[in-house]
């Protein structure tokens, strides 16, 4: 069963990307200031930051920075204003990032994994004007863009060029809803799904190099910050990620998932069952937080 479910999981990837979106620009969230935080060519990144009432960037608060999910294809930014507008009314800032994707720049997962970088070190570099504790920033996102939200803390390569390679992108903490961690071959799978795994194209012609070397899973054993991931049952990506917490713990890191039964990919959303699983995958985030020291108990 194990097997077919990782099999499964890379299909699941392909076939829900949002294949049909042709707009040039991602919705943008409503609310959030917004910032450019890299130009690549003619195409403008921006990112959407909130703040808590009466904040002042002498302060210096956690924030975390969200990433949407699309399959690395589409996919906006609004997707994290409920979460963003959540942490900064707890009194955290909270960024929601637009990053390249194939449907709008023929971006390959490379480019996506980049970009992310790059906001990260936006972030970290921009945090005395922000009011933010450059020690205390959270990466997280959602499918593939928990997988970014991953990939900037176990993963050294795809860094932009003009990016200040002074700046460290890594999170000091992680927080990902249903992340596609397991998309290539790995030393922690069989023979036979690393050779079912071999043979699908479904992926590869997504990247411009081996999947191998940008599948988080591969990197599990790093040091790595604090992560608290969220994922239904009936979400095909699940074995691959209780593969990744498994090899993560064992190598001393603090990685948990909080599992919900029964419940598909992307459950987690704001307008999915009157928002009852965004309620409690968010209650879960904050006594995540509250556990780091980074909000106070409500």
């Amino acid at each position: 069963m194990q097997k077919f479910l990782i099999i499964l999981s890379l299909l699941t990837l392909s076939i829900n990307s949002t294949a049909q979106e042709t707009q040039k620009n991602a919705q943008a969230p409503d609310g959030g200031e917004a910032h450019i935080y890299k130009i690549v060519g003619k195409v403008k990144l921006p990112l959407y930051v909130f703040n808590p009432k009466n904040h002042k960037n002498k302060e210096k608060i956690p924030a975390a920075v969200f990433f949407h999910g699309g399959s690395w294809n589409g996919g906006s930014p609004a997707k994290f204003e409920p979460h963003c507008k959540y942490l900064a009314e707890r009194g955290m800032v909270a960024i929601t990032v637009e990053y390249r994707v194939k449907t709008r720049q023929n971006a390959k997962i490379e480019d996506c994994i980049e970009d992310a970088k790059s906001a990260m070190r936006w972030v970290r570099a921009n945090a005395g004007k922000l009011g933010i504790d450059p020690n205390r920033i959270a990466s997280g996102g959602g499918s593939a863009g928990g997988h970014l939200a991953a990939c900037v803390a176990v993963i050294d390569g795809c860094n932009a060029k003009l990016d200040n390679f002074k700046v460290s992108p890594k999170p000091n903490a992680m927080v990902l809803f249903n992340p596609a961690l397991a998309i290539a071959k790995s030393k922690h799978f069989s023979e036979a799904i690393n050779r079912r795994l071999g043979r699908s194209k479904k992926l590869s012609d997504r990247s411009h190099g081996p999947l191998e070397e940008i599948s988080p899973l591969n990197f599990a054993e790093r040091k790595q910050p604090p992560c608290i991931m969220f994922f239904g049952t009936a979400d095909n990506l699940k074995a691959g990620a209780d593969i990744y917490v498994d090899v993560s713990t064992k190598a001393g890191n603090d990685c948990k998932m909080v599992s919900y039964p029964g419940q598909k990919h992307g459950f987690f959303g704001y307008d999915q069952s009157g928002g009852k699983y965004f309620k409690l995958t968010v209650q879960e985030m904050d006594k995540f937080l509250v556990k780091l020291g980074w909000l106070e108990n409500s």
